[in-house]
């Protein structure tokens, strides 16, 4: 056994996963589809609404190229147990796609698809134990849904953590009406991955792709501002919140908010600290791409709150999760590419011996 052991959430019990180096490496950030989730609510709505309108006609026809190519990786397990064994990869942590918050959906509705989302990643965690981790979905647009589905996939499926959107149809997530989701979140220990689809107002970004490029880090920055002047973390400290794409860009540029709230009552009115302190207690995925950024993060927000991520198996995917890390401290490696994914999560690694 390794060092690695955590008994995330109340009465929880750790759940065996396998290592094969010297440090267990955890992907945070990676999705699977489930298509049948998304044939029901087509069968439900007409011309269900599409979230990435904003995207330019040419960026369309390069994600159709694309979704062409990854779909039996997107879809499925078996290609991505290969791909996990060729990155150096030893645990994903599955989440929906993201395309697959169905938050605009009648609630009833909402709630089938979500649960359909969720059977289907812990039916594909079933298949591979050892190696997958499932998140799912709630339907945010229901509260009262949500936290029930939340706690079955908790209680039933063994969900590890729920994945949630930068919004819920366009309302902040620090709406009060969302308090009850949170609390529930915190009292359960279970782990928010935040992952944002594209920019609400992408009318600007359509070019160059440029809605994913920087609509997806604007919008984590917007929500993550949000949550922290409206009081959510400083409500819910034990909150296990983790947002992708390195937290947006809020982490390289904290400082102009700290002089706000000592500049002005505007921004003090739900907190008693400086904004960076709460924006230190959520954790950070790494996937920025860039040694330096991804030193800075180590440096301004420290190697206990950031855990490895891919977003596997979209082409904006870090094609070298390991090695881009390479170059940390041993204390820092070992706690950024696993350990710490392994204690939000409530992994216990085991060396696996390969024939």
């Amino acid at each position: 056994m390794t060092g690695v052991v955590s008994t995330c959430g109340h009465d929880r019990k750790p759940i065996p996963v396998s290592q094969r180096g010297r440090h267990l490496v955890v992907d945070i950030h990676c999705h699977l589809s489930v298509p049948a989730a998304e044939g029901y609510i087509r069968s439900q709505i007409d011309n269900p609404p599409d979230p990435l309108s904003f995207t330019s006609a040419a960026s369309k026809a390069v994600n159709g190229k694309l979704f062409a190519t990854i779909g039996p990786k997107l879809n499925g397990v078996d290609e991505r147990i290969r791909d996990m064994d060729a990155l150096g990869v030893d645990v994903q942590a599955i989440s929906p796609s993201p395309g697959q918050y169905y938050y605009f959906a009648p609630p009833e509705v909402g709630r089938e698809a979500a649960q359909m989302v969720n059977n289907g990643i812990a039916d594909a965690v079933a298949r591979y134990p050892d190696r997958l981790v499932g998140m799912g979905s709630v339907p945010l647009q229901n509260v009262e849904m949500a936290i029930a589905e939340m706690r079955r996939c908790v209680g039933e499926l063994g969900l590890r953590g729920i994945e949630i959107n930068s919004h819920v149809n366009g309302r902040e997530l620090a709406d009060p009406d969302f308090r009850p989701f949170f609390a529930e979140a915190e009292e359960l220990g279970v782990l928010l991955f935040m992952h944002p689809l594209g920019f609400t107002h992408g009318q600007r970004l359509s070019r160059h792709y440029l809605d994913n490029i920087l609509g997806n880090p604007l919008e984590s920055a917007i929500a993550l501002s949000h949550l922290i002047f409206g009081g959510v973390l400083h409500q819910h400290p034990g909150l296990r919140l983790c947002v992708a794409h390195g937290g947006g860009f809020l982490p390289g540029y904290w400082g102009r908010m700290d002089h706000a709230f000592r500049a002005r009552e505007d921004c003090r009115e739900h907190i008693t600290r400086e904004p960076s302190s709460y924006l230190r207690q959520v954790w950070l995925d790494t996937l920025v791409f860039d040694h330096d950024q991804l030193i800075s993060l180590v440096r301004t927000h420290g190697a206990d709150r950031l855990c490895l991520g891919t977003d596997y198996p979209f082409d904006m995917a870090e094609p070298d999760p390991v090695g881009f890390h390479a170059g940390l401290s041993d204390d820092a490696l070992r706690k950024i590419v696993g350990a710490n994914a392994a204690e939000l999560l409530g992994l216990s690694a085991c060396h696996r011996h390969n024939g």
